[in-house]
């Protein structure tokens, strides 16, 4: 039943925002205010007037920082200290150079996102609205190439300009913006992490078993970072029974927590911290110039 009413959620919300609905409804309301009434308010799925509020169903919509400048700059320090804290691992420092970029090549993101809960970096998002297809139909019939060209600065000037200038092409598809869902998935592992108020040591030790990840393609030393991983789990437990006596399940909620980390996304984290501020960058060739680089 909620499955019903989220479908037809979305089918309202969908008719109410198309051109030609949003015509008729002005000319009705224009009507009606010329005979004195008040426009009747449109119940929603479960019976509440809906206020010209989107649909509930709102996961796929897609977001920008609301404050770039901020979060960004905070999400390049995170960056900047998790790279340093790479570096400083011996047995990392140990791995030939082809073996340590297969790593933080396939860990930077979620080592981010935990030096981000560490450090606490609270960031807000807002809702970006892209043009429907009907509205490209109707704006671009009997356009020239003139018309074209003016339409495409108007769209740039409305632009919120925290978004930077565009992206400069570098191989890779055009940039799309991280959906509610995908920032819902980074801020519920930051509030789990801060629900368990977890210390020092044990992001350290949460660090090491994303760090050494033994299943990654490309890898020669594989029993080698195997190990290291198991050491990091084992260290992780051991502090935990010892500072956490009463808390035997510390250990299996702080897996729980780690394990949330595969539903967030590098290319996420990068459309979201890095883009507003560097453009389409390479993050592969970043990271190599980063791990080359005294930090």
């Amino acid at each position: 039943m909620a499955c019903v009413d989220r479908c037809r959620c979305c089918m309202d919300s969908r008719r109410q925002s198309s051109i030609l609905y949003n015509i008729l409804k002005s000319e009705e309301q224009q009507q009606q205010a010329g005979s004195g009434e008040s426009a009747p308010q449109q119940p929603g799925p479960e019976g509440h007037a809906t206020m010209g509020l989107g649909c509930s169903c709102g996961s796929q919509r897609r977001v920008a920082l609301k404050s770039p400048q901020v979060a960004c700059k905070a999400a390049s320090a995170v960056l900047v200290k998790t790279l340093r804290f790479v570096k400083n691992v011996p047995c990392f420092q140990e791995l030939p150079l082809d073996e340590q970029l297969v790593l933080v090549r396939s860990c930077w993101a979620p080592l981010l996102v935990l030096g981000l809960a560490q450090d606490r970096v609270h960031f807000e998002t807002v809702e970006t609205t892209e043009p429907s297809m009907l509205h490209r139909i109707l704006t671009n019939k009997g356009r020239g190439s003139d018309d074209e060209d003016e339409l495409s600065l108007l769209l740039l000037r409305k632009t919120p300009k925290l978004l930077g200038p565009p992206p400069q092409p570098c191989g890779s598809s055009s940039p799309k913006l991280p959906l509610v869902g995908e920032i819902q998935a980074i801020k519920g592992f930051l509030a789990k992490c801060w629900s368990l108020d977890i210390s020092t040591k044990e992001y350290a030790y949460l660090k090491g078993t994303v760090l050494f990840n033994p299943e990654l393609p490309g890898l020669h030393c594989v029993q080698y970072i195997q190990g290291l991983q198991q050491e990091a789990q084992q260290a992780l437990n051991e502090h935990v029974r010892l500072i956490h006596r009463g808390d035997q399940a510390r250990f299996a909620k702080l897996n729980v927590a780690l394990s949330m980390l595969r539903s967030i996304n590098a290319s996420v984290i990068a459309e979201l911290f890095f883009r507003p501020i560097i453009g389409a960058v390479n993050m592969d060739d970043m990271l190599l110039e980063m791990l080359c680089a005294k930090l």
